[in-house]
């Protein structure tokens, strides 16, 4: 592969705002200085962010549940012997409106699962599998596309989609492509499912998919990503608020260009990625699965890192802080926080030992109403 379709840096989407309250921060060499300048940051982002408004809407909808290392998703904290979890990969569906009124529409997380089953590390994961277990352990709940003729939303209203990352994504079918692929459109170009949509992604993100490392390589699809339609991805650097209540902050550590989806709502701040696969990750003094509050004591870690690629540890431990710095409390159980894992953990049977201590399952706010 020689290169992925990307445009040049720089671009903002429309209506949206550099934010640089942790600009001192991301500039810092050392992690132990970053982490100190991440703390300081974070109360005046939230005094700021919380001033923005919120959006029209928000909701989640369950698209798969499938099997995923123990040792992965609690590093080195749990102490239950079984080689797998569950985890449930969610989408967010997001409708703001701009300054002048016009409604906005964001995909968060449309994993595309059955082209998604094709990263290297899933793969063959599933053909290692007796038939019999990749029944019982992987559930299928909806598409994206169920889930928005269900909503009532046209596939052309949608403007934009983003994941917190790229690891399994192939976004072939969402925006398109210029050629064709020989496994889904051997005799045209893919039409694109969301023809006014852009991904938005990090910069250091998608130039990644150029040269992966071989750490990085079982978990992306990069030769998916070389014939994409350019004037589809929109590339940004950091930091940036889309709409009232909505923003996407730059969390580097799980993947160089990791970011986390931040929401202002009726209940407060809340911030969704999958640096952490369970929101006791972030408060893990209160997590009653075995292993994972005695590993925190024992070595002073105030979060519990979702570790499958490990870029930069240390990088990724301060974004979770960042993330848990910054959201409110739930009103459900006020000793966890706010945050939404984009695939969270998920109670199974079949997985002794890993039931979640608690689960958030959704985000609701607002009402949705027509985009046009």
């Amino acid at each position: 592969m020689t290169s992925t379709a990307t445009p040049p840096a720089g671009t903002l989407p429309a209506g949206a705002t550099r934010i640089d309250h942790f600009s001192e921060a991301d500039a810092a060499e050392q992690m132990g200085v970053q982490l100190r300048l991440v703390r300081d940051a974070a109360p005046r982002f939230r005094e700021w962010f919380a001033g923005t408004g919120t959006p029209d809407y928000i909701g989640t909808f369950d698209l798969v549940s499938l099997p995923y290392p123990t040792k992965f998703g609690l590093w080195r904290a749990a102490l239950s012997p079984v080689p797998f979890l569950t985890i449930t990969n969610r989408l967010i569906v997001l409708r703001w409106k701009e300054a002048d009124g016009r409604p906005r529409t964001m995909l968060f997380e449309p994993s595309d699962a059955e082209l998604g089953a094709n990263t290297p590390y899933f793969k063959g994961l599933r053909d290692s599998m007796p038939k019999q277990f990749e029944r019982f352990s992987v559930k299928f709940h909806g598409t994206v596309e169920d889930h928005l003729r269900r909503l009532g939303i046209r596939n052309e209203d949608v403007d934009y989609i983003t994941f917190d990352h790229l690891h399994t994504q192939d976004v072939r079918r969402w925006i398109g492509t210029t050629v064709p692929q020989a496994d889904i459109s051997p005799s045209k170009p893919v039409e694109p499912r969301f023809p006014n949509a852009k991904l938005i992604v990090q910069r250091t993100e998608i130039e990644a998919l150029a040269e992966l490392h071989p750490l990085q390589r079982p978990w992306f699809q990069p030769e998916t990503y070389v014939d994409l339609r350019r004037d589809s991805i929109l590339q940004i650097d950091g930091d940036v608020l889309l709409g009232p209540g909505v923003a996407l902050l730059s969390t580097p550590g799980h993947t160089i260009g990791n970011h986390s989806l931040v929401l202002n709502t009726a209940t407060g701040i809340w911030a969704s990625s999958e640096n952490a696969i369970a929101a006791e990750c972030l408060s893990p003094e209160h997590s009653r699965i075995p292993g994972v509050r005695r590993w925190a004591e024992r070595w002073g870690q105030e979060v519990i890192i979702n570790a499958n690629t490990i870029e930069h540890t240390a990088q990724q431990y301060n974004s979770m802080v960042k993330e848990k710095s910054i959201v409110d409390r739930s009103r459900v159980d006020p000793r966890f926080l706010q945050f939404f894992p984009s695939s969270e953990l998920t109670q199974n049977r079949l997985n002794p030992g890993t039931q979640p201590t608690f689960n958030h399952y959704a985000i609701s706010h607002g009402a949705l109403t027509p985009a046009r």
